[in-house]
């Protein structure tokens, strides 16, 4: 057996590329056998995993099982069901012109496929494009974030005990481990981050040609209407934005809405932070940490941008910030100028929808677009005229757990998708096939 500890990224690519060229990873039964492996990996090792993803971020083993381990069971659940029946060729119908010949689309494996994972949930979101690589016949490089070490050392010691070593290869390490991954060529790339990793993804990309799936995030708005219960609209609010700290890519980054409206949303908010977390969320064993000194120190300059509705409490030896809201936001704030990634939620006031859509589309267009409101007018004013990766009503982040929903963003926000049969798709080269007898 090889030991892929002693390699070189470019001995790794090349020994998996060996493995794709044997035809080895192409049949359904390689596939189904690697996606039941990965699923028995998290149901005899979810304590483990829970442990060192709370190592990583304090979070609590509820949050940990909920969002990264059962998760991505279910991702594998999903995949198993219906793996069969999108493999099957698609015929087409061909023109008359042609007799007798027949036509079918068909998917065909890429090759060799490198995975990207973040830090903030390192476990889900380096597994799940893996679980779409194998369900298509690849071979997966796959590169935990060495900003949650614990996750990332877990994830490589157990996943050459569970899959095809010759086809899976787990590669740690920071910055000049990935830069040395990039420099080799690769037949697709998914990473999930930043902007500005996404830029040096792409551009290394380019050299070979490779296409990219980028998820990058970004500033996700949330529409609140005047005609909204505050109570109900705050709950579902605080579930979605406080989840993992606030370090989550699909969070509510900053409220929309009227000022009369906003008015009543901020002692809502504050009541709906404290049934979550209690009165001391720092004592609450079900609220996270910032995942380093550097991120906190970023989302620590951010609080003053407004006036502090609650929390704003902060201790850096403990990498803790409380879940915050800020009222008086200006559009020109700090806050306001980039992704904010933790626990802070301005309001920022609008006149009406009008004003609201023209300041959502005056911006990047964020990966996710939440709305609270009661008419379907408004609904479908934001649907038409407005865009972004993903689009709730009524309820935020919860579209990424809907395995048929594509997941994915747009411009800024990223490019390309996954999830589901959409994993498959991107994973995949769907060829087409034209069949003419020869008599």
């Amino acid at each position: 057996m090889n030991n892929p500890n002693l390699e070189q990224p470019a001995d790794t690519v090349a020994r998996l590329r060996a493995t794709f060229r044997s035809g080895r990873t192409k049949s359904v039964d390689w596939r189904t056998t690697q996606l039941r492996r990965l699923r028995e990996m998290l149901t005899d090792n979810g304590t483990a995993l829970a442990e060192a993803l709370h190592k990583d971020l304090s979070k609590s083993s509820t949050e940990a099982f909920r969002t990264e381990i059962d998760a991505t069971i279910g991702e594998i659940d999903h995949m198993l069901d219906h793996l069969d029946e999108w493999l099957r060729p698609a015929p087409v119908p061909v023109p008359e012109y042609l007799g007798d010949a027949t036509a079918w689309t068909q998917y065909d494996p890429l090759g060799v496929v490198l995975v990207i994972a973040p830090w903030n949930f390192p476990a889900q979101l380096l597994l799940t494009p893996v679980v779409g690589a194998l369900a298509a016949g690849n071979a997966v490089v796959a590169k935990p974030s060495e900003l949650a070490p614990a996750t990332s050392a877990v994830l490589a010691h157990l996943l050459p005990k569970y899959v095809d070593t010759d086809a899976v290869a787990v590669v740690e390490g920071g910055i000049p481990e990935t830069t040395a991954l990039l420099a080799e060529r690769f037949d697709h790339i998914l990473c999930t981050g930043n902007a500005a990793v996404g830029r040096i993804v792409m551009t290394a990309a380019a050299r070979h040609l490779t296409p990219v799936t980028l998820e990058l995030g970004g500033k996700s708005p949330a529409f609140v209407d005047r005609d909204t219960d505050p109570a109900d609209v705050a709950a579902r609010l605080a579930r979605g934005k406080f989840l993992n700290a606030g370090q989550t890519c699909v969070a509510p980054d900053y409220v929309l809405t009227d000022a009369e409206t906003a008015r009543a949303l901020e002692p809502a908010l504050a009541q709906a932070i404290e049934k979550l977390y209690g009165s001391e969320p720092a004592t609450s064993p079900e609220y996270g940490r910032i995942v380093n000194e550097r991120h906190f120190d970023r989302l620590s300059a951010l609080v003053d941008s407004g006036r502090i509705v609650t929390g704003g409490d902060r201790d850096r030896s403990a990498k803790y910030i409380a879940p915050t809201v800020l009222a008086d936001v200006d559009p020109q704030a700090p806050v306001m100028q980039e992704e904010i990634f933790g626990p802070v939620l301005p309001i920022v006031t609008v006149a009406d929808l009008d004003e609201a859509i023209n300041f959502i589309n005056d911006r990047d267009k964020p990966l996710a677009l939440y709305a609270f409101t009661e008419s379907a007018a408004t609904r479908r004013r934001l649907a038409a005229e407005t865009s972004s990766g993903g689009l709730g009503f009524g309820l935020p982040v919860v579209h990424v757990t809907v395995s048929d929903l594509p997941f994915g963003g747009v411009g800024e926000s990223g490019m390309g998708n996954y999830h589901g049969r959409y994993s498959l798709e991107t994973f995949s080269h769907r060829k087409a096939v034209l069949d003419k007898p020869l008599s």
